[in-house]
This record gives C-alpha cells, sequence and structure tokens, in this order.
C-alpha cells in the first residue's frame, strides 16, 4: 500500500503542473503567431555577446543574490562563451561568479540586510530559528537538496541561520557548481548541435538530481530518527 500524499504536497505538484501548463499554453500560442523561436534565440545570443564577457560573469556574480535566476547565466554561457574563450575558462569564470555571489548573499544575509529582515520577520509574527552548532551542516545540506526554494532564497536562509561560512561555502560550492557544470555542457552541445554531447550532460543532469535527491531523503531520515 502506498503512503498518502500530504496536502502540501498535493499543492505543490499542483502548482507545478499549473506553472508547466501555462508555460506550454504561451509557447503554443507564440508558435501559432509565427514566432520562429530558432531566431529569437540567436538574436538573444547575439546580445549577450555584445555585452561581452567582464559585463556577463559581473552580472552573474551579482544579480542572482536579488532573485535573477541562476539558470539563465549558466544556460547561456556556453554557447555564447565558449567559441571565444574556451570552455576550460568559461568553467573556471562561472565557478568564480558563483563563489562570488554565494559570498555577497551571505553578506547580505547575515549583516548587511539583517535588521531590516528580522523586523520584517517579527512582523510577520515569526522568529528566527536558532540551529545549534552541531546541526549547521545538516540544515546547510537540507537547504541546499530540498527543491522549491530559489538559489538565492536558500543562500539567504543559511546566511541568516548563522551557518558557519566555511561551512555554507563548502556545502554550497559541492551541490551548486557539479550542477552549473552540467548546465553549461548541455546548453553549449544543444545550441551548436552536438547530439552525443548533449544526452551525456542531459544524462549527467539527471544523474546529479538524483543523487540531491537521495541525499535529502537520506538526511531527512536521520533527522526523523534524531527526532
Amino acid at each position: 500500500m502506498t503512503a498518502p500524499v500530504s496536502p502540501s504536497r498535493k499543492k505543490g505538484l499542483l502548482l507545478k503542473l499549473a506553472i508547466v501548463g501555462v508555460l506550454g499554453g504561451a509557447i503554443a500560442l507564440l508558435l501559432l503567431r509565427g514566432v520562429n523561436f530558432r531566431v529569437l534565440l540567436d538574436q538573444t545570443l547575439a546580445w549577450i555577446r555584445s555585452v561581452g564577457p567582464w559585463a556577463f560573469f559581473t552580472a552573474m556574480a551579482i544579480l542572482p543574490s536579488f532573485g535573477f535566476p541562476l539558470l539563465a547565466f549558466t544556460l547561456s554561457a556556453g554557447p555564447v562563451f565558449v567559441p571565444q574563450l574556451g570552455m576550460p575558462v568559461v568553467i573556471m569564470l562561472v565557478t568564480a561568479s558563483i563563489a562570488f555571489n554565494l559570498v555577497l548573499t551571505y553578506w547580505l544575509a547575515r549583516y548587511a540586510f539583517r535588521p531590516t529582515l528580522e523586523s520584517l520577520i517579527r512582523r510577520l509574527g515569526y522568529q528566527l530559528p536558532q540551529v545549534a552548532p552541531e546541526d549547521r551542516l545538516s540544515l546547510a545540506i537540507l537547504v541546499r537538496v530540498t527543491p522549491g526554494p530559489p538559489f538565492f532564497l536558500q543562500s539567504y536562509l543559511l546566511g541568516l541561520a548563522e551557518v558557519p561560512l566555511r561551512v555554507y561555502m563548502i556545502v554550497s560550492c559541492l551541490i551548486t557548481i557539479p550542477q552549473a557544470i552540467a548546465v553549461i555542457l548541455f546548453g553549449d552541445s544543444l545550441v551548436n548541435g552536438k547530439g552525443k554531447v548533449a544526452f551525456v550532460a542531459f544524462s549527467l543532469i539527471v544523474a546529479l538530481s538524483i543523487l540531491v535527491q537521495w541525499v535529502r531523503r537520506r538526511y531527512t531520515r536521520k533527522k526523523l530518527q534524531a527526532a
């Protein structure tokens, strides 16, 4: 007998299905209107290329701290800058940008924005949870592997919880950067018609996702057993 699905999980699934449905309907409408997605993609990539790598990777290091999706950068970095800089340099710059962004978001959450965020949370009737030192590593792993919260929100939560910077950076980099590299490879191979490489990169993304979910289930089970 299968375990009953909780109402919160049902709502989350319905929300995801609704988002997919809306996006699918919007794409179908654009196709019916004669929009050429290949031309639109080429124009977008050409504009990003005209901005230049310095502006692009600087934006990648800063904008995700304020809610801009990191995926937009990792998907476009490969097809735009690999022909100019080479794959190793692009991976190095993406890694540096993500690392800088992690530090920036941590500083904003723990120091710069903390008084404002604490005041807002108190007005909403909540208080910041106090995390015991021995639980901070588990918290960092669980937050990073839990699906749903955006990347920047995960970073803010860990900063507000005062997870030590060293733990925060090690966990975040080990989980985020391999996924980013897989997306770079996938985006570059997909745009340039490298079918085999795209398949390998996609398989890597799937494998990393399965690994992340395995880690999440393992740590969730450990926390339940400890409780």
